[in-house]
């Protein structure tokens, strides 16, 4: 794509057409210039300082990446969007009267969030209830006890049992080898 100096003005008119400009918060005019462009403090955005060409107005504008929100297939086939409440609602319940803080919970739920957002396509229910239970099992191992409960549908004493030994063999530490 050449610029309109370079003799290719449909192409930009088209462009132009199809893509408005921002608007000038003062007049509406959608013409506008780009004076400065920074990157934000936190990083996660593109501040640009912009003058309306009809008003001379100065704004600011700023350009984020939109985030994409993983689609979760759950065990009846029904797709939904992720959903971080529903996460940390679960979380809670399972650390609830436990020494685990409110900021812990959500921080566990955002974590789940980002490495779902890192697998391509879909995920699964199921891999989402282990992303969350490897994480609490970090956390608390009473509280991946009471979500792995809800999650896996323990029916029984022999499903606690079978859980139970499941985390004595990952948190219990090796003896030593002489």
């Amino acid at each position: 794509m050449r610029h309109p100096a370079s003799g290719d003005h449909d192409l930009w008119s088209l462009l132009a057409d199809n893509f408005p400009g921002v608007r000038c918060s003062a007049c509406g005019h959608l013409d506008s210039k780009v004076v400065d462009s920074r990157q934000s403090d936190d990083g996660s955005a593109i501040r640009r300082r912009r003058q309306c060409l009809a008003c001379d107005h100065r704004f600011t504008t700023f350009e984020r990446s939109e985030v994409v929100t993983p689609i979760v297939v759950k065990r009846s086939g029904e797709r939904q969007p992720f959903d971080r409440a529903k996460v940390v609602a679960g979380v809670r319940a399972a650390v609830k009267a436990r020494p685990v803080g409110e900021g812990e919970a959500v921080a566990l739920a955002a974590a789940v969030e980002d490495e779902m957002r890192q697998i391509p396509g879909e995920v699964t229910s199921e891999r989402v209830g282990r992303a969350v239970l490897e994480r609490l099992r970090e956390l608390d191992v009473i509280a991946a006890v009471r979500f792995a409960s809800v999650y896996k549908g323990f029916d029984d004493l022999a499903d606690f049992e079978h859980e139970l030994t499941l985390l004595t063999k990952r948190t219990a530490p090796k003896p030593p080898v002489h």
